[in-house]
């Protein structure tokens, strides 16, 4: 297999899309997100694993707002995975994010993920590289795990380029609605770019007996797009269908409801 090049993958949309149109086909994925995800939790078969990766400001937050904003905040639970407390430091790496995995029904967001061990850890050398080629053979069987349990996993690398993360990091610093976001490493972690860039290359790799989706993300209208496209049809390959009630049972209800309303 040959080796993946992220710096040989474009960050922005083809000349030829035109963003007011794209911009219409999202509205129209959201209203079909909303109804694939009321049967999601009606029939209670499947659920929805969305994992997002990738550098910082690559626009993690801004898909979980408003890919998602649809969907029925009963049945979509969003969780993020920052450094860990001293209690998921006594265990395994996994066990943090296996405790969160959807139930039924449900669709989870992992703003950052299990990724993240392979990532930042090795970047940074606090695990040596034995334990990282381990990881990666746990987290391949750990995402099999779920497949076969009928969790849909879904993994979207959110590719930025330098140039543009730049640009959103000084955003955070001069715009004050934006200086909330703001984190003191974040321009520290650029001094390692080819380091993290290696980093998710290697991880994308190794871990992708669940196919990853490498998503240019330098204009949000295009990411958006393409990830809510992307959900749409995996969930649309389930062929969902509302529960149906059993016929005596639904007789007896309506003979009942009959009943009442004549009283």
């Amino acid at each position: 297999m040959s080796r993946l090049k992220l710096k040989d993958i474009a960050t922005t949309a083809p000349k030829k899309v035109n963003k007011e149109t794209i911009k219409k086909e999202n509205t129209k994925l959201q209203f079909r997100m909303e109804e694939l995800q009321n049967l999601l939790y009606a029939q209670g078969k499947y659920s929805v694993l969305v994992i997002l990766q990738g550098m910082d400001a690559s626009g993690k937050d801004g898909v979980t707002r408003n890919v998602f904003e649809a969907v029925n905040p009963q049945g979509c639970r969003v969780f993020s995975f920052k450094k860990p407390t001293e209690i998921e430091m006594k265990h395994n790496f996994l066990w943090r994010i296996n405790k969160v995995t959807p139930e039924k029904g449900m669709i989870h967001i992992f703003n950052r993920s299990h990724y993240e061990d392979v990532l930042i850890q090795r970047v940074h050398k606090w695990v040596d590289e034995d334990e990282i080629k381990r990881r990666f053979t746990q987290i391949n069987n750990f995402e099999k795990l779920l497949t076969e349990t009928n969790t849909i996993v879904l993994k979207f690398y959110l590719h930025i380029s330098p140039e543009e993360q730049l640009i959103r990091l000084t955003e955070r610093l001069t715009d004050p609605t934006k200086n909330w976001k703001h984190n003191e490493t974040d321009l520290q972690e650029r001094n390692y770019w080819n380091e993290y860039r290696k980093a998710y290359e290697d991880a994308i790799s190794n871990c992708c007996d669940v196919p990853w989706h490498i998503i240019p993300a330098d204009q949000n209208w295009y990411k958006e797009h393409l990830i809510s496209k992307t959900v749409v049809e995996a969930m649309e390959k389930l062929k969902m269908q509302y529960p149906v009630m059993d016929k005596a049972l639904l007789k007896k209800a309506l003979e009942a409801n009959k009943e009442a309303q004549s009283k």
